[in-house]
């Protein structure tokens, strides 16, 4: 049995290794190490990223390199209290030799004496390769999930320089950087988890898990703000079609040997079988589907963190009904779900599983996934422990500069460079304003925004308010300047740049002199009149009783001539006779002509008494308003 496994486990990685080599390739993820002491020694370098510790993405760190004199390939334990410890800045890089034991083995030994990174030189001259961690073993003494120092592969003509360097007694100063180690391109970042629902596959199981529990909460929130878009994935293996009838591939695949999945207890007999994983993942991929169809696409991480402790394999409940159970109480559709997962039986390709070996395979800037768990950066595999603080420094990493959410410039994340003399940049004291604008990879000099007004200029040496509000904050960085109750500004709200000192002061706008009109002789120069210099103007005085004209800069009598005033008065009393007599006349002539209407109206309905009597009589007025009168 053991024979047959080991062959068809043969079989599905050749299967493997055939797509890769026809369409994909593996990528080694890289930082940058620049050699900053001795000036004769000064260069810039690519270091492997090791793929555990945790590389510190979007920051850097220097130090000074140190070869041990013993047990250079740091196989075993150094001697001492943590002899490679600094005491003082900066902090000590261990460089050791390659070789004879486990790559995170030799950085466990080097954390352990005090180290803050680990430089391993390549033994042969080669393209440099990633370094893993081991898998699950006795001799690992659960040291890697200690590991928390970075650690880079460096080529052997390098490493050898180093070393020839630190035999001359030269002190090496050198920096890691990772600021670039993740592309930053725009606002939003994309990730992509490679994963397996398979719990019972040892240490790398556990870590997957253990990462999805304790980063979900991240993972939601920066999902449902649209910060981050992030998409879960599986890998499958094929059977060779030589295979596919038999039954090792039948109890490892479906789809008739198109996607299988290792036994999980390594026991074609007993347990559970590779396509019962196969299967779920299949389901996993599809609550996504689903959920992102409905705006839902971080319900995937409440899914399978539920389904990971509802359905153990362990406790034997790793079961379709179980994980319906689970879908229920997530008020997810069913129905659309098993429709996206398809027939398992069937001799077809399933859409959503043959997209899931297309992707497996690297392209661009990305190479093939081949190790689980992988994570995927803006397509940039993530190097290091997958660990919840870890893996959000690399997502923080991946935005533009100033884009990045609140989360990513917390104390723990990373450090606000604008604390210490606000980062070099513009800094106005009287208000407390600067244009140091803190960022996870550093900080950037940009001129503020505050309160609605916009500061303009390099960031860097000026800044300085623009638009119709400015007067508003901190006087437009105008003078201005409060004496005896008077307060007098350079700033108009009537011009949205520039300052310019107001009347009876003179200056560039930025420091503005009160002028002394009446020293200067530039007011009050009318004859018998006297000037005293006022803050911000003067007060002028005419001798008498006279009146200071301001504008004209002259005296007036306060009071007019007696002639003025009479022809006033003739005036004033010929309006008011004018308007009495107006009155009286209106109010006759009106009562008059009330008075023949009254008549004429009373004349239609009574004889008048001398209407018989007298028919030669002149017509009355009355008779002339009659109706029907031509007169």
């Amino acid at each position: 049995m053991a024979g047959l496994r080991h062959q068809l486990g043969l079989f599905l990685v050749v299967g493997m290794v055939v797509m890769r080599c026809a369409w994909g390739r593996f990528v080694v993820e890289k930082n940058s190490i620049s050699v900053l002491a001795p000036l004769d020694m000064r260069s810039k370098h690519d270091g492997a990223i090791g793929n555990f510790g945790i590389p510190d993405y979007g920051g850097s760190m220097v130090g000074s390199v140190v070869y041990p004199q013993k047990g250079s390939f740091g196989c075993v334990p150094f001697e001492g209290d943590k002899p490679f410890k600094s005491r003082s800045s900066p902090t000590t890089i261990l460089l050791l030799d390659r070789g004879e034991c486990y790559f995170a083995l030799k950085a466990w030994n080097a954390q352990q004496a005090g180290a803050a990174a680990v430089l391993v030189a390549d033994s042969i001259d080669e393209p440099l390769i990633t370094m893993d961690s081991p898998e699950e073993s006795t001799d690992s003494d659960g040291y890697v999930e200690k590991l928390r120092i970075p650690s880079a592969l460096i080529d052997r003509a390098f490493g050898e320089n180093l070393k020839q360097a630190l035999k001359k007694g030269q002190n090496v100063l050198v920096k890691l950087d990772w600021t670039e180690s993740m592309p930053h391109p725009d606002e939003r970042v994309e990730y992509e988890l490679w994963t397996n629902s398979n719990d019972e596959c040892g240490t790398r199981c556990d870590e997957q898990m253990n990462f999805v529990q304790n980063f979900k909460g991240h993972a939601q929130i920066l999902e449902k703000l649209g910060y981050t878009q992030f998409t879960p994935h599986y890998i499958t293996w094929y059977c060779p079609q030589a295979f596919v009838l038999s039954n090792q591939c039948k109890s490892q695949c479906i789809n008739h040997g198109r996607y299988c999945a290792p036994d999980p207890e390594q026991n074609f007999g007993e347990g559970y079988q590779g396509k019962d994983v196969v299967f779920e993942n299949l389901r996993q991929l599809c609550v996504h589907r689903v959920a992102n169809e409905s705006n839902r696409s971080w319900v995937w991480w409440d899914y399978v963190t539920d389904f990971h402790i509802r359905c153990s394999m362990k406790e034997k409940r790793y079961s379709k009904e179980c994980a319906e159970d689970v879908m229920k109480s997530l008020d997810l559709p069913i129905d659309k779900i098993k429709k996206c997962m398809g027939n398992p039986e069937a001799d077809v390709e399933n859409e959503v599983l043959k997209t899931e070996q297309e992707l497996q395979v690297g392209r661009g800037s990305r190479g093939d996934v081949t190790i689980l768990p992988t994570l995927v950066v803006n397509n940039i595999q993530y190097r290091g422990k997958l660990e919840r603080t870890a893996v959000l420094k690399a997502i923080c990493a991946g935005f533009k500069e100033t884009t990045e959410p609140q989360v990513c410039l917390s104390g723990d994340i990373e450090t606000n460079e604008c604390l210490e003399r606000h980062g070099g940049c513009w800094h106005d004291s009287r208000s407390n304003i600067t244009a140091c604008k803190d960022t996870y990879r550093g900080r950037v000099c940009e001129c503020p925004v505050v309160d609605g007004v916009q500061y303009r200029g390099d960031g860097y040496v000026s800044c300085e308010a623009f638009g119709p509000a400015r007067c508003a904050m901190n006087n437009g960085g105008c003078w201005s300047e409060t004496k005896n109750g008077k307060t007098f500004s350079a700033c108009s709200d009537s011009e949205v740049t520039g300052c310019q000192c107001p009347h009876g002061f003179r200056g560039d706008g930025h420091k503005c002199e009160d002028v002394n009109e009446c020293k200067e002789r530039l007011a009050c120069q009318c004859d018998g009149c006297t000037c005293k210099n006022t803050w911000g103007g003067y007060d002028c005085k005419c001798k008498g009783n006279l009146l200071y004209i301001m504008e004209q800069d002259t005296c007036i009598e306060r009071s007019g001539s007696k002639f003025g005033w009479s022809l006033g008065f003739l005036v004033l009393a010929a309006l008011v006779g004018a308007g009495i007599a107006g009155y009286i006349f209106y109010k006759y002539r009106l009562r008059s002509y009330m008075d023949s209407e009254i008549m004429a109206i009373m004349s239609q309905y009574m004889p008048l008494d001398n209407h018989n009597n007298n028919n030669n009589e002149v017509p009355t007025e009355a008779q002339a308003l009659r109706p029907g009168s031509s007169v």
